[in-house]
């Protein structure tokens, strides 16, 4: 009985000494994740969004203005976006009328209609801000466009407390895109670009998510292009996504002035 017992103890010994010289599976190596899975997840969520309309408030600071206004937003892809900016009391300042091709920019308080085709410069010239129109739709959505990651796996990908860092290297353009990702809850915490000397041209935080239809949506962004010399901070009160949204259009006073642009 006590050979037997010894001969127990022995195999648990030997064991644990086993256990002890193997080589421990990495932290990362644990962790890994499949990124082009991820990816295709997120992208599948962004293109969900169909319709938009919601209200908050808008931060605006560059070179020529900081300025922080209430503000309504309407949002029918794949083409038009409305944007109402109130002033105190609910006061109408202005409303613009976006397109891929064209704008309608109304200055209720200087009555006055700026409208054309809309080109290299013209965004800034309306909103303030130096943005396209694909990336005004991603920035009123909360979204990151990833359709040019679907075919590849990220360079890097790296734990970090919470969330999953995916980073793509852009030889080309000589730059590093970072997605911050929880990839239970399928959300882009953080997005940013970063030249190939380490330093930050873009960078958008997205906080307060909730779900609506299913798509978990942040109600605070908080961009600072760096590259453009902005910075942009927008919060949500109300959301709503994909109901039905009547053709968008702006209502001119007939005896508004009229400048094209």
């Amino acid at each position: 009985m006590k050979k037997n017992f010894l001969i127990i103890l022995s195999l648990i010994a030997l064991t644990i000494f086993f256990e002890g010289c193997s080589t421990p599976i990495p932290v990362q190596q644990e962790r890994s994740i499949a990124s082009d899975r991820v990816i295709k997840r997120l992208e599948a969520n962004r293109r969900k969004i169909k319709n938009f309309a919601a209200t908050g408030s808008i931060y605006i600071k560059t070179t020529e203005i900081e300025a922080t206004s209430s503000f309504q937003v309407e949002l029918k892809k794949p083409d038009s976006v409305r944007v109402s900016f109130f002033g105190p009391f609910g006061i109408d300042l202005a409303s613009a009328l976006i397109t891929p091709k064209n704008f309608e920019f109304y200055d209720a308080i200087n009555n006055t209609l700026y409208k054309g085709s809309l080109k290299a410069g013209t965004m800034k010239q309306i909103l303030k801000v130096e943005m396209s129109f694909d990336e005004l739709v991603d920035f009123i959505t909360g979204s990151v466009n990833l359709t040019d990651k679907l075919s590849r796996d990220a360079n890097l990908v790296e734990p970090t407390d919470y969330t999953y860092k995916l980073s793509y290297v852009n030889s080309e353009k000589q730059l590093t895109e970072n997605i911050f990702v929880k990839v239970e809850e399928l959300q882009i915490m953080q997005y940013q670009k970063i030249d190939s000397k380490g330093k930050s041209l873009f960078d958008t935080k997205f906080s307060g998510f909730e779900k609506y239809d299913n798509v978990p949506f942040p109600k605070k962004i908080n961009v600072t292009d760096s590259a453009n010399d902005q910075k942009i901070n927008v919060e949500y009160r109300t959301i709503n996504l994909n109901k039905e949204i009547g053709k968008l259009k702006i209502e001119i006073p007939e005896d508004a002035k009229i400048i094209i642009l």
